[in-house]
């Protein structure tokens, strides 16, 4: 039987294994606590969560985030299955965001979620008229991230702490209904030639200037 041999072709490298991704079994005595999941002891935790929550079982995790989550909400208008929904979900889980809002079409796509709607707390809002009520009644302010004429700098606003920061879809942004429901409407400052930018980054930079503001005390 003949040997196989690898042959290197010139001007490429040799594919490097993949990284290992989470951790393997638990070493040693399992800990005690009901917060524990014994499926992942035995077998380990590859889950995309941080380190402290290895191990966890996955209503653990949810129920301790909800002792910590920030009082702003974001919401998203969803009229023609936009791709960027799910991105903005893994925002606000990033930045522990006490809700997301979908407004309009119920279905969206979780892909970009990269899983993290499971323990983000996701709500769905059939019409502007039924999210606006609802805001209403939470007494949250709601404030537009878009570019319209009498929109204001994000960068110079004071952004109120219990507010719900309300996104367009991609392409025709912000409907007119959001637009005349929100007490404010914020642009995101621009230098280079395009007129807009992708919505799931626009909403990446409000939560962040909501987080430098009200956890990091910085002013505006």
């Amino acid at each position: 039987m003949k040997e196989s041999i690898e042959v290197a072709v010139p001007g490429t490298k040799p594919p490097e294994p993949a990284p290992a991704v989470g951790v393997g079994p638990w070493e040693g005595e399992w800990p005690e606590g009901g917060q524990w999941d014994e499926e992942l002891l035995a077998a380990g935790d590859t889950r995309n969560v941080v380190d402290a929550y290895r191990y966890w079982r996955h209503e653990a995790i949810v129920a301790d985030l909800d002792t910590r989550r920030h009082p702003f909400h974001v919401a998203i208008e969803n009229w023609q299955h936009d791709l960027n929904i799910g991105s903005v979900v893994r925002t606000a889980n990033a930045f522990l965001a006490k809700e997301v809002h979908i407004i309009g079409r119920r279905r969206w796509n979780r892909r970009g979620a990269m899983v993290t709607d499971r323990y983000q707390h996701v709500r769905h809002h059939s019409t502007v008229e039924e999210f606006v009520a609802w805001a209403q009644g939470e007494g949250l302010r709601i404030v537009g991230i878009d570019n319209f004429p009498d929109s204001v700098p994000l960068e110079t606003y004071e952004l109120p702490e219990r507010c719900v920061l309300v996104f367009g879809q991609e392409g025709p942004g912000l409907t007119e209904d959001i637009h005349a429901a929100a007490d404010a409407t914020l642009s995101i400052a621009q230098f280079g030639s395009t007129r807009s930018m992708n919505a799931s980054a626009a909403a990446a930079i409000a939560m962040h200037g909501w987080v430098r503001r009200h956890v990091f005390a910085q002013p505006v």
